[in-house]
């Protein structure tokens, strides 16, 4: 048997630790707890495991044997902590009774803390209370929940609510239980395990730090071996346990003593709250340990090392320290956005340890100790503080200030690199002091310790850093080297992972990688040095910057090095300091001209010599150095002096505020170029500065009295010119600006800091404008700042720690508080920046947070859009490669590329010339060799269009696929091969083909989808209006794939009518009619004749082809109802992923398909919504089972759009059970609906996408799916039952005898049998029409407003739309949405000529140098102003018979309108050339000559340049007549294409019908209505 240890609780040996213990615990209970009945209670996953089979049986034949009399009782209830309730509760107390248990009974509770927690609840009630024993089988419930005597359950208003203190009789903790523990349960302890070390034991909290690296390979390992680690894991678990014993048996009922143990736990507890069941205890509480930690930090109380080292702990384990940890948010999902401020603090406000609704915390002191050993009560301002990332800076009041104050900054960034480096590549122990510990370093770190470089540990609670080099031998690892966006880091181990050796079992590679940012910012010089150099160096993504691939054991050959250096000195420093180990003695020359940064290399040769290599600067050649072979000795003490850059800060503050600041340790003997700061730029511009050789003291001028500095060369000291900015900013003399000059490197720092610098200081109303290399900035008055808007999110940080510091020194100059985003940057030089300026400079700060929208588009993506990231166009000759990849190239505002032109210009010949001369095979090869060089050079802005036979050759194959692995699009572009053949035969100015076309598809199509991350298939085109619809069409999509336009989620009603056709091309015709009604369509796949790829993209390019709805992309299998076969997985694979290359809006994944299918689809969704399904076609899983609520849970934690509920009703009672839990399904929208006959009332009452028939789909291509209605049958049962209230609606205006609204509005009402009603009501006073309409009838639904009431009725509406505002009239007018007792008006004239202008082939203009026209100045053309700036026209000219009406338009509208209005025919001959023309001028007369004689001019230049890439277009604004006679002219003499106004009616209507109702009309039904005579 295993060795026991016991602790002591409460006075007795209660706690038994041991692995491998059930003989133990059996033989223990029966012996010492004698009863009648013994009752082991489990759930039902613990139940299944081979440990707990062993104790029941050993149980059963041990009490068999001792107590023959007595009976053993199994309980087993459902798992998970949603089942830890009352009722769950209630169900084991009845069986309890049922079973004639007695006060005698002994209860086992075995299990996690669900199973401890809530049964001995039950204990300390059943009877009045029974004995209960306790056998914790997760880590968690051994160190934290069994321990103690804490029990309850969970209520909906919070975790343990309802609970009593009631001991166990025994706690048996048997390790061997963590066997059947999975990985993420086993990580999930330990944080309560590092919680109980870092409240109490400092000793153990270093053991827990040493063992970290061990326990994660153990239980991350496929096949965890735990009994490799069962002594560490039972000392793990014992110290942990004896500690919460002590600390109980002082204080068993949690008056004082005992809340030490909730250390993390107020904030983490919160955040539980709203992420459970996704996020599990451990991990929250890990999250709120590093919020409390930074509580006390910001409160002065804890250091930032003792931050960093908890933090560091808890990520050695595998915990997340943030909720925005990449793997944390992977399992909490889009669940993340409601974790708002306002709602932890709520969750906090009743946490049981408070004192009333007064929050308390538990503060550290350091590791191992609490401040003062109590829990403390905590403003909500300073928890709104830590637990947001946006800081409100509010203004610097000069009663708060203290007159002098001392700062001493963290350790030099600089410096700690470089000495972690150099300390690395030593020999012996070196004990480096006050290293910044950061962001950064903590990267250096992290990269030293697996490439094996040294042995690294901590004395002084953390606050030295202890490093036993091992000079120089570097070892390979498997790991990529993740490095944030520390540049430091990354540049300086480029050239140690050179030194690196092969690892015989690992790859012989190094990877360094890092964010976004880093994989931006440049590094091309050192590789290319080191390249030169014999290092083998490959870049993964973008050539120049990371990640890189560095072969271990090529070493460094040393001899003559080149390297530029004008861009970075951390190149040169990065050689330097690696160049003792190179193979021969280094000469390093730097070339390009002067280097920057002089003193960072002389920093570097400086610490280079403490550290025993001594470099010599050559006396012959400029800015060369000889760096001697050898090997560094590492000197017993390294201390770090303060960051220079760091103490710029807190320095500046002193000089804005007019008071004094030293930092005691930085003066003018430092090896820092920024200590020149206070000296060479505050003390010019007005500051008293004394220095010494190690300190400096700098005293402010009066308030106002800072003067400019004409011209500063700042590129001693680089970083600090963010600083010197905001100084500047308020630097005025009223004649002389500040100039800053030496700092172009800045330009590749963690953003272009000189670029972000003119941005935000323009937001304080400072004038600044980038120099070559540099920056000139032209102060105001103090009285002058301006405040940023916190509603246009104040000032942005770019992530960058230097941004974010500067301007929080001018915020506070401000007389407003000032929002800073992202202030958590900071933590890559001066974590604890934020804790200086409130606790050292009296600074009131608040934590910020904007509202959040739960359905807003842009929160819930998971991928960037692709931005300015070039496009590469795949696929067949007679594609359409070049059309479309024009289309797109137009659109994006892109250049477009044909590889074909560049090949042909870089070789000299045509393509078919090369080939007859030099053969396929070179060919292929020459292609594939340019079009890597032009992905490369070509990475940003350009559509590339390559050849169609770009995949046969296999190196060409591996650059398309790298490509998409780094984010980028390759696009494969397909279309019916009957047509490719047809175009392909006849087409003599490129290459035949050796073999018959069809075939050379077939050969190819596996590698066009291999090669490409999406896929659009062109729908054959009959006519010039089909081709633009296809263009339309195919711009949506680009918009989708590039993340410009994702479906917004909307909870209002909506449909989705579900097509199960064997072939779509069968009924397109009917397409439009069958959507009638919807707002989206679902696409059947498994109802499909055939699934090869190239037929299901068919379908989507039929359905975009006819109709204009998202599409729902389904694969429903057999076992879910569906036709697809359960056990073609692979191919299920492959058609959701062609979903997604097709660009589809919504993917339906079953949550039945195998979890790995699943997160694969999930990781590749892009900008495709997912909608998580489950189906019961049983009837026997009733809406009141708890399995539903865990489908709808599980697929929220997968982080689904949409969720999707089906079950099957066998009584009309499921239709309301289904309400009832739809009710309390409120994180995502849920489709939920019960299938079957009995089922329809759940089709009519669900909101979102309810699935729809339609009486053209046949009864028999349903699947089954009995209960399916149309939108007109759920639209009559949902008016019937009262869903629908009866409305009416009007057009008011005189006259309106003949308008066509109630024509249109009536027939959409009645196609989709809603109960309204559209009447006239003819007035001239809008008064009237307000009192009689509106006031007097309780069944109003809105008003079509016409002339002459557009100006009039303003005055009675409450909000009108931005729309409204600016073309100053109003013809649609509802309540508003905010508030039924208000009116809302808006103004749909403008959407009219929009949708009209797109709905006949216009495409979208955003990016294009297009221009339009309007002609008049009534009414409508302010509409037409609006329309023309909506769609992104660059200049809006305006002609009219007279100036003055067009004048007063101009005037009314913003500056950026770009309004030009013509007067002379001169005028017009110069302007730029239309594309598109709006006339308002009357139809009913002859248009004025000299007005026509201007539009016709603008016509004849319009038809001849086509700017855009399509037919220039005229829309005429009168419908009456049809054919007006500025139509004939543009269409007949100038060929533009034109619209009739009666298009703009029907349009502007549409959008007034979805304002009016929420529904969108059946197009072709209203149309036809008003055209109809």
């Amino acid at each position: 048997m295993s060795t026991i240890e016991k602790v002591s609780i409460l006075g007795a040996e209660t706690i038994h630790v041991g692995y491998g213990i059930q003989d133990h615990i059996v033989e223990v209970v029966i012996n010492t707890k004698a009863s009648s009945t013994y009752v082991i209670i489990t759930d039902t996953n613990m139940g299944r495991t081979e440990p707990f089979s062993k104790l029941t049986q050993l149980f059963a034949s041990k009490l068999k044997e001792l107590r023959p009399e007595s009976r053993l009782l199994q309980y087993q209830v459902s798992p998970g902590e949603n089942n830890k309730s009352r009722e769950t509760k209630a169900a084991v107390e009845d069986y309890l009774l049922q079973q004639g248990c007695t006060r005698d009974t002994v209860i086992l509770a075995v299990g996690g803390g669900v199973i401890g927690d809530m049964i001995g609840f039950v204990a300390a009630t059943f009877m009045r209370g029974v004995r209960y024993v306790q056998v914790p089988t997760t880590l968690l419930s051994m160190v934290d929940s069994s321990v103690g005597g804490k029990t309850a359950i969970d209520t909906p208003l919070g975790k343990n609510f309802v609970g009593a203190f009631y001991q166990p009789e025994y706690v048996f903790a048997d390790v061997s239980f963590l066997k059947t523990l999975p990985t993420r349960q086993f990580i999930n302890g330990m944080a309560e395990v590092v919680k109980t070390a870092a409240i109490w034991n400092e000793e153990e909290f270093t053991r827990l730090e040493n063992f970290s690296k061990k326990f994660l390979e153990v239980v991350t390992a496929k096949v965890p071996d735990i009994e490799s680690i069962k002594h560490e894991l039972v000392k793990t678990v014992l110290e942990s346990i004896r500690v919460k014993a002590e600390v109980v048996s002082s204080d068993e009922k949690e008056t004082g003593l005992r809340n030490l143990l909730n250390f993390g736990h107020t904030i983490g507890h919160a955040i539980e709250a709203v992420l459970t069941p996704e996020a599990l205890h451990g991990e929250c509480v890990s999250v709120g340990m590093i919020k409390e930690a930074e509580l006390a930090r910001y409160l002065g109380i804890l250091s930032q090392v003792a931050v960093a080292r908890l933090s560091k702990c808890l990520v050695a384990y595998g915990l997340p320290v943030t909720i925005d940890d990449k793997e944390f948010l992977k399992k909490v999902g889009n669940k993340r956005h409601y974790v708002q401020l306002d709602t932890l603090l709520k969750k906090m406000a009743i946490d049981k340890k408070n004192d009333g609704s007064k929050i308390r915390c538990v503060l550290l002191e350091s590791i191992g100790r609490c401040y003062q050993l109590k829990a403390h009560q905590i403003s909500k301002q300073d928890l709104g503080f830590v637990l947001t990332d946006e800081v409100l800076v509010h203004p610097f009041k000069d009663q708060s200030l203290k007159s002098s104050t001392v700062i001493i900054p963290p350790g030099s960034k600089s410096i700690s690199n470089r000495a972690l480096i150099l300390a690395s590549l030593g020999k012996g122990t070196v004990r480096i002091k006050n290293l910044l510990h950061s962001d950064d370093t903590k990267h250096m770190l992290d990269a030293v310790t697996a490439l094996g470089g040294a042995k690294i540990t901590t004395e002084d609670n953390g606050e030295t850093i202890v490093v036993e080099g091992n000079g120089g031998n570097f070892i390979a690892t498997n790991e990529q080297l993740y490095l944030g966006n520390a540049g430091t880091a990354s540049r300086f181990l480029t050239s140690v992972a050179t030194l690196v050796k092969p690892n015989k079992n690992s790859l012989d590679d190094v990877i360094l990688t890092g964010n976004a940012r880093m994989q931006q910012r440049p590094i091309g010089p050192l590789v290319d040095a080191l390249r030169a150099n014999g290092s083998q160096v490959q870049y993964l993504n973008n050539e120049g910057s990371l990640p890189l691939v560095i072969k271990a054991g090529s070493g460094l050959k040393g001899g003559r090095i080149e390297l530029a250096a004008t861009i970075s000195s951390q190149y040169v420093s990065s050689i330097l300091m690696c160049a003792p180990y190179a193979e021969e003695e280094v000469t390093l020359k730097l070339v390009g001209g002067k280097p920057i940064s002089v003193l960072y290399i002389d920093m570097t040769i400086a610490m280079m010599k403490s550290f025993g290599i001594e470099v010599k600067q050559s006396l012959t050649e400029e800015y060369t150095y000889i760096i001697p072979k050898g090997t560094y000795q590492n000197p017993q003490e390294y201390v770090i002096e303060s960051d220079a850059s760091s103490a710029t800060y807190p320095l500046a503050f002193a000089a804005l505020t007019g008071t004094s600041c030293t930092v005691p340790n930085i003066g003018s003997s430092s090896l820092q170029g920024d200590a020149r700061f206070a000296v060479d730029v505050l003390k010019p511009m007005g500051c008293i500065v004394e220095q010494s050789a190690t300190s400096t003291t700098v005293t402010g001028p009066p308030l106002g009295h800072l003067k400019p500095l004409p011209h500063v060369d700042m590129e001693p000291m680089t970083d600090a010119f963010l600083t010197a900015s905001v100084v500047a900013a308020v630097a005025y003399d009223g004649k002389n600006s500040t100039a800053i000059t030496g700092i172009a490197n800045q330009r590749v720092k963690e953003c272009d800091r000189i670029a972000a610098m003119v941005n935000e200081l323009a937001k304080f109303g400072v004038k600044a404008h980038e120099l070559p290399d540099g920056i000139e900035i032209q102060g105001v008055k103090l009285e002058q700042l301006v405040n940023p808007s916190t509603e246009k999110r104040g000032i942005k940080s770019y992530d960058d720690h230097r941004v974010a510091m500067s301007f929080s020194l001018l915020a506070g100059l401000c007389n407003q508080p000032v929002l800073i985003q992202e202030r958590s940057c900071t933590g890559k030089t001066w974590p604890g920046w934020w804790d200086t300026l409130h606790s050292q400079f009296n600074i009131q700060l608040d934590g910020y947070e904007l509202p959040f929208d739960a359905d807003d588009s842009s929160l819930l993506i998971d991928k960037h859009a692709n931005g300015d990231k070039s496009i590469i166009v795949i696929g067949m000759r007679a594609a359409g490669k070049s059309t479309l990849s024009k289309w797109m190239a137009t659109f994006l505002g892109f250049k477009f590329l044909d590889l074909d032109d560049v090949f042909e210009q870089r070789v000299g010949t045509d393509i078919r010339t090369f080939i007859k001369q030099y053969g396929w095979e070179e060919f292929r090869s020459k292609e594939a060799a340019i079009a890597k060089e032009i992905f490369t050079e070509k990475s940003r802005g350009y559509v590339i269009s390559t050849g169609g036979g770009i995949v046969e050759g296999e190196d060409a194959r591996n650059t398309l696929k790298d490509y998409t692995k780094q984010g980028g699009i390759v696009l494969h572009l397909h279309r019916d091969l009957d047509e490719t053949v047809v175009f392909l035969s006849a087409d003599t100015t490129r290459p035949a083909y050796v073999n018959e076309i069809k075939d050379v598809w077939i050969r190819r199509e596996n590698w066009y989808h291999e090669c490409s991350n999406y896929h659009f298939y062109s729908s054959h085109c009959d006519n010039e209006l089909e081709f633009k619809h296809l263009r339309n069409s195919f711009i949506s999509y680009i918009k989708t794939i590039t993340g410009l336009q994702v479906s917004e989620l909307s909870r209002k009603r909506s449909a989705a009518v579900s097509l199960t056709f064997k072939d779509l091309n069968d009924v397109a015709e009917h397409l439009e009619e069958i959507a009638v009604g919807s707002e989206a369509i679902e696409l059947r796949v498994d109802s499909l004749n055939k699934y090869s790829k190239t037929f299901v993209a068919d379908q989507t390019a039929t359905l975009r082809k006819y109709v204009n709805l998202p599409i729902i992309y389904t694969i429903r299998t057999e076992s879910q109802g569906g036709l697809f076969p359960d056990h073609e997985v692979e191919q299920l694979e492959e058609l959701l992923l062609l979903g997604i290359k097709l660009g589809v809006e919504y993917l339906d994944l079953q949550s039945n398909y195998p979890n790995s299918l699943i997160e694969k689809i999930l990781e590749r969704k892009a900008f495709t919504r997912i909608i998580i399904s489950h189906y019961d076609n049983t009837g026997v899983l009733k809406w009141t089972n708890v399995e539903w609520k865990n489908k709808y849970n599980q697929a929220v934690s997968y982080g689904a759009d949409i969720v999707k509920l089906v079950g099957t009703a066998t009584s009309f009672q499921d239709n309301l059970d289904l309400e009832v839990f739809r009710s309390a399904a409120n994180l995502k929208p849920l489709i939920a609906i019960n299938r079957g006959e009995q089922g329809k009332l759940s089709r009519v009452l669900n909101t979102v996408f309810t699935p729809v028939t339609h009486d053209l789909i046949p009864k028999q291509s349903t699947n089954g799916s009995s209960g399916l209605l149309s939108i007109n049958q759920i639209n009559k049962a949902y008016a019937e039952i009262g869903g629908f209230t009866q409305k009416k609606f009007w057009i008011v205006g005189k006259p309106v005898d003949h308008s066509r609204s109630p024509n249109l509005h009536n027939a959409g009402y009645k196609k989709l049998n809603i109960p309204y009603t559209f009447d006239r009501f003819e007035t001239d006073d809008a008064s009237l029409a307000v009192k009689k309409l509106i006031h007097e009838d309780k069944n109003f639904g809105g008003l079509a407003v016409t002339m002459p009431l557009k100006l009039d009725i303003i005055k009675h509406v409450d909000e009108l739309s931005e729309a409204a505002q600016l073309i100053g009239a109003v013809n649609t007018v509802i309540r508003s949405s905010n508030d039924p007792n208000k009116l809302y008006g808006d103004n749909t004239d403008w959407v009219g000529i929009t949708t009209s202008f797109a709905r006949h082939g216009v495409p979208n203009i955003e990016n294009s140098n297009v221009n339009g026209l309007v002609v008049g100045g009534g009414g409508t053309s302010r509409a037409a102003v609006y329309a023309l700036h909506d769609m992104g026209c660059k200049i809006i000219y305006m002609i009219n018979r007279t100036s003055s009406k067009i004048r007063e338009i101009k005037e009314s509208f913003p500056a950026d309108y770009n309004i030009q209005i013509l007067e002379t025919i001169e005028q017009v001959e110069a302007a730029a050339s239309v594309s598109l023309v709006v006339s308002c001028v009357p139809a009913d007369k002859p248009v004025d000559e000299t007005l026509l004689n201007k539009l016709e001019r603008f016509l004849y230049h319009g038809s001849t340049t086509k700017n855009g890439g399509f037919t220039p277009t005229l829309i005429e604004a009168a419908y009456k007549p049809r054919l007006t006679p500025v139509m004939r002219i543009a269409h007949e003499k100038y060929q533009w294409s034109v619209i009739p106004g009666v298009e703009m009616l029907v349009n502007q209507g549409e959008r007034q019908f979805q304002l009016h109702t929420g529904f969108t009309p059946p197009y072709r039904v209203i149309h036809d209505a008003v055209v109809a005579e």
